[in-house]
């Protein structure tokens, strides 16, 4: 079951801190359909959070059909969101908790280890042409 974690310091509402941490779930296959989410309370318990919050973050994920409520059970993952490199992500995660590893011993903050990993992605990847506007002004 998945156990949520907030960052206080984060710009991203609480709800979707949620919402972001269960995608996260389905990626990697930590979550898959037939799964439950953790109970509305026990989150906002845990958290220390308005029930209300959980129920929205929830919901942005019935509305994505990502989940489904079922009245007086609980939430249910309708579907994943792995694809088809879930396979490779068990040697890639080794590989990422040994670099964790050596980057804890180099002494890099969590702070510090975001900034290099995004850096460089944004250095390394493609980035994602935006779409085409089908008119053009003229």
């Amino acid at each position: 079951m998945i156990e949520f974690v907030l960052d206080g310091r984060s710009k991203v509402n609480t709800y979707m801190q949620l919402v972001q941490q269960v995608k996260q779930a389905l990626r990697v296959g930590l979550l898959v359909p037939g799964d439950q989410l953790p109970k509305v309370r026990d989150v906002a318990q845990s958290l220390a959070i308005n029930p209300n919050t959980v129920l929205k973050a929830y919901r942005e994920l019935e509305i994505e059909g990502l989940a489904e409520g079922r009245p007086g059970v609980g939430t249910f993952v309708r579907r994943s969101l792995a694809g088809a490199s879930l396979p490779n992500q068990a040697e890639l995660r080794a590989d990422l908790v040994a670099w964790l590893h050596r980057a804890q011993a180099a002494e890099l903050t969590p702070e510090d280890i975001i900034a290099l990993v995004e850096t460089t992605m944004r250095a390394t990847l493609p980035v994602e042409a935006p779409p085409q506007n089908a008119t053009s002004a003229g």
